[in-house]
C-alpha cells in the first residue's frame, strides 16, 4: 500500500536535499579555491617565516635602486625587493611591466626556491599617487582638465 506523502514532509524533503546541495557546492567551492589562494609577504616577513618551498605566494616591496640586472639570455631579469628591514632577491623571465622601475614599488607572484630567491611567475608593478598617463604628460593642469571633461561627456 502505497501512502502518499503530506505537502509539509515534501516541503522538508525538499529543503533538505536544496540544503544537502548548497553544502556540497561550498565543500567543492573551498576544496577548488584552496590550491588558487596565495599569501601576501613582505620581505621581512619573508625573511623572518619563509614560506614552504613551492607554495605559491606574492611577494611585495620596493624595487631596490641599482638592482636591477639583465641576464645574457636577454629575457630573464633579477632584483632585490625590500621593504627597509629586510631584502629578497628576485629571478623573472619574461616582459616586464611598463611600470617596472627601480625605487618603485612591486609585487611579484611565485614561489621561494631553496637558495632562498624568490622566482617569479608574474609581476605586478605598482605606481605611486603622482602618476601620470604617457598621453597627459607634457599637457598643461588646464588642457589635462579639458581632456578629462571630453572624455567623461
Amino acid at each position: 500500500m502505497n501512502v502518499p506523502l503530506k505537502p509539509k514532509h515534501q516541503r522538508l524533503i525538499l529543503v533538505l536535499i536544496a540544503l544537502a546541495a548548497l553544502i556540497g557546492a561550498g565543500l567543492l567551492a573551498a576544496w577548488a579555491l584552496r590550491s588558487q589562494a596565495s599569501y601576501f609577504f613582505v620581505p621581512s616577513e619573508m625573511a623572518a617565516r619563509p614560506p614552504e618551498p613551492g607554495q605559491a605566494v606574492r611577494l611585495g616591496g620596493m624595487v631596490q635602486i641599482g638592482s636591477v640586472k639583465t641576464d645574457a639570455d636577454g629575457v630573464t631579469v633579477r632584483f632585490v625587493v625590500g621593504d627597509g628591514e629586510a631584502r629578497i632577491p628576485v629571478r623573472y623571465a619574461g616582459i616586464l611591466p611598463d611600470l617596472f622601475v627601480e625605487g618603485s614599488g612591486v609585487v611579484a607572484e611565485g614561489r621561494l626556491g631553496a637558495d632562498g630567491t624568490f622566482v617569479a611567475d608574474n609581476l605586478l608593478a605598482k605606481h605611486d599617487e603622482n602618476y601620470v598617463p604617457r598621453e597627459l604628460e607634457h599637457m598643461t593642469e588646464a588642457q589635462m582638465r579639458a581632456a578629462v571633461e571630453e572624455t567623461t561627456q
